[in-house]
């Protein structure tokens, strides 16, 4: 097992922030609570695409690896976020990215995202609210990478939900919530886009940022995921 310490970039003012610290160890995970939704279910082996989820340091939750035959390739899913603003309701294309929408959906059947905090907000240059960290600090991941889906035609518009990284294929559970247009990206840094909010989703999200953000870079209006659940 190769342990990588993980950090997110995401510039803000025209500057890079960077944590970095090793997620805590946890037990081999326990089934998770509840019947999983029809979306992670694995499909025949000899249907869909194949993917690889490489383990990466140890999962800030417990958490079983997605599975990796038998992908789908086709088609939409939805997936609302419950905030204490509104709801934020994403619809991730399958044929577009499916091993991160694979990934997104398993962690959010295991519950993974739920009761966590969006750790930070950026409003200069580019426009995101970042979430999907068990810890809050933007060092925690699901214990495991994998890469990029990116063809270069990429833009970040308002609505657009994309993973974080730390570099090429380095994506695990943290993602962007574009809340408005973002044309300043590091040209080092693609992000995969896998998904869209709708208007009122986009509403809710820069309602959030709109209150601004504190020294440490965190939304200042609250800004937690009680829960992720398929639509």
């Amino acid at each position: 097992m190769r342990v990588v310490h993980r950090f997110v970039v995401v510039p803000v003012a025209a500057t890079v922030l960077a944590g970095c610290g090793t997620i805590p160890p946890v037990e081999t995970p326990p089934t998770p609570d509840g019947p999983a939704s029809s979306a992670t279910s694995s499909p025949p082996a000899d249907e869909g695409d194949s993917c690889e989820y490489v383990p990466n340091g140890a999962a800030s939750r417990p958490v079983s690896l997605p599975p990796t035959a038998g992908v789908p390739t086709t088609g939409t899913v939805s997936y609302v976020l419950k905030l204490p603003d509104g709801e934020v309701k994403i619809s991730m294309d399958r044929r577009k990215a499916p091993c991160t929408v694979n990934s997104f959906v398993s962690l959010a059947d295991q519950h993974f995202f739920d009761q966590t905090s969006c750790h930070q907000l950026s409003d200069t240059g580019i426009f995101v609210l970042q979430c999907g960290d068990p810890t809050g600090t933007g060092k925690g991941g699901p214990g495991y990478e994998f890469a990029d889906e990116t063809d270069g035609t990429e833009e970040y518009h308002r609505g657009v939900v994309a993973m974080a990284n730390t570099g090429p294929d380095t994506n695990g559970s943290q993602f962007l919530l574009f809340w408005d247009d973002s044309s300043s990206l590091d040209a080092e840094h693609e992000f995969t886009i896998f998904g869209k909010m709708d208007r009122a989703s986009r509403d809710v999200v820069a309602a959030i940022a709109s209150q601004g953000r504190d020294a440490k870079n965190r939304p200042i209006a609250p800004a937690e995921i009680n829960s992720v659940r398929p639509q």
